[in-house]
């Protein structure tokens, strides 16, 4: 088993956690007031496929974390968490940067599957809202060695975690004809 690599302050890391939350998420939503006109010499929805591939990464590492865990390979486990966590970090990074940069984009596919994308694209953007905390104290509990809390809460972070970063992979495909 792994030891704690953090001190356990929960009232600090709930509000540190807490702040990450709401500035992140303000910042997202803060995104779609705007728009900044700049030339960048690149077409700025390249940003939609780094997220598209950084998306892919983590669902992968997703898959390969929980493979791991349950190997009890917890070392591994850590290294592959943690790369996920930096990894999503980047993602917002790029997503930032692709929604100040770019114009908004519509699907514009019809009929059934017009139906499909929003279903995807609504609980994506639902559950992305909201698995960010989830993430974070998830990592907080494994990272102080509360491995039992960790446990726990990972039963529900890590399927909608996995679910937005798969989901934000099919959304991409099926909107990237409407980049240009």
């Amino acid at each position: 088993m792994l030891t704690a690599v953090i001190e356990k302050n929960d009232k600090k890391a709930y509000i540190f956690i807490g702040i990450v939350s709401v500035v992140v998420f303000a910042a997202v939503v803060l995104l779609h007031q705007g728009l900044f006109d700049i030339s960048l010499g690149f077409n700025p929805h390249i940003f939609a496929k780094i997220n598209a591939i950084i998306n892919s990464a983590v669902s992968v590492l997703l898959i390969a974390g929980y493979v791991l865990v349950m190997q009890k390979k917890y070392q591994a486990h850590k290294t592959v968490m943690l790369t996920s966590i930096v990894l999503s970090t980047l993602f917002l990074l790029s997503y930032i940067a692709h929604h100040l940069l770019a114009k908004t984009t519509s699907y514009d596919g019809d009929g059934a599957i017009k139906y499909i994308y929003y279903f995807i694209l609504i609980t994506h953007v639902f559950l992305a809202a909201l698995i960010l905390p989830f993430i974070l104290y998830t990592s907080y509990q494994s990272l102080s060695g509360q491995f039992a809390k960790h446990k726990k809460i990972a039963r529900i972070t890590f399927p909608i975690w996995l679910y937005v970063s798969i989901t934000g992979v099919i959304v991409y495909l099926m909107i990237s004809s409407s980049y240009k």
